[in-house]
């Protein structure tokens, strides 16, 4: 009796050991998924996005259990706490590149003056355009495998940001900062054909009015302008969202590389 005993015993302390162990799992992996594009959107039902987080959960906590229950530290609201940071942490990294995309469709927008055409159809306002690249984008980067990508980066994040523990508030700080900085001179450099056309064409428009200050350049240029911003977009979008995708993915495979 005392042997059998003795095993159930050890068996509620492994139990006990891989609850623990999902739990912290369970956090992170909530944590990043709020704020993970596409799957994070708030169109996303909470059913579905609680669904994809128990997946997740399923998939990554096994891999993680050995580690954590043998090194991880012990039960308390704390540890909790350091798993939703080390998460919200890897969540808007994520969460810049998608600001990054419609950084740089505002950017477009206001060069090529079709910031208002079908504005405010989408939950969050913004440009036509602004819905147009950020649905493509995160579509590009679901149909390449974001959620398996985000899989590894949760695993791999566990190296880097150990479970329950609190990262360095500076390190933390410079990182964000070059991220930042990172994705800004991103969504400049997508835009930044629209904004070389369109200043050559405003530049053209103003030569134009000053040998012919009887023609109104305004009704002629205004449509010409519109026209051919739908044209350079058609051309211009399939390269500007590879070039996304692209840095997106590399961030994905070494998310704390930056530097500021």
């Amino acid at each position: 009796m005392t042997g059998i005993l003795t095993e159930i015993s050890a068996l509620l302390g492994l139990a006990e050991g891989f609850l623990w162990a999902v739990s912290l799992a369970f956090v992170r992996i909530g944590a990043v998924l709020a704020l993970m594009p596409g799957l994070g959107e708030t169109a996303t039902p909470q059913r579905v996005k609680l669904a994809l987080v128990l997946a997740l959960t399923a998939v990554i906590a096994p891999i993680l259990a050995e580690d954590l229950t043998a090194t991880g530290p012990l039960p308390g609201l704390a540890p909790l706490a350091g798993e939703a940071v080390a998460g919200l942490i890897l969540g808007i990294g994520m969460r810049l590149f998608l600001l990054a995309l419609q950084s740089a469709a505002a950017i477009i927008a206001q060069a090529t003056t079709l910031s208002q055409l079908f504005a405010g159809v989408a939950p969050e306002p913004q440009p036509a355009i602004g819905n147009l690249l950020t649905i493509a984008g995160v579509a590009l980067a679901l149909a390449a495998g974001l959620h398996v990508r985000a899989a590894e980066l949760l695993v791999l994040s566990y190296d880097i940001l150990p479970a329950g523990g609190y990262p360095d508030a500076g390190v933390v700080a410079d990182w964000g900062l070059g991220l930042a900085a990172r994705t800004f001179s991103l969504a400049f450099s997508l835009a930044a054909p629209f904004v070389i056309a369109s200043m050559i064409y405003n530049l053209a428009l103003g030569v134009i009015n000053r040998a012919m200050p009887q023609l109104m350049v305004s009704m002629v240029g205004a449509p010409a302008l519109t026209l051919g911003s739908l044209a350079l977009l058609a051309i211009a979008a399939p390269m500007l969202l590879a070039v996304w995708l692209e840095t997106f993915s590399a961030h994905l495979a070494d998310p704390f590389a930056v530097r500021p």
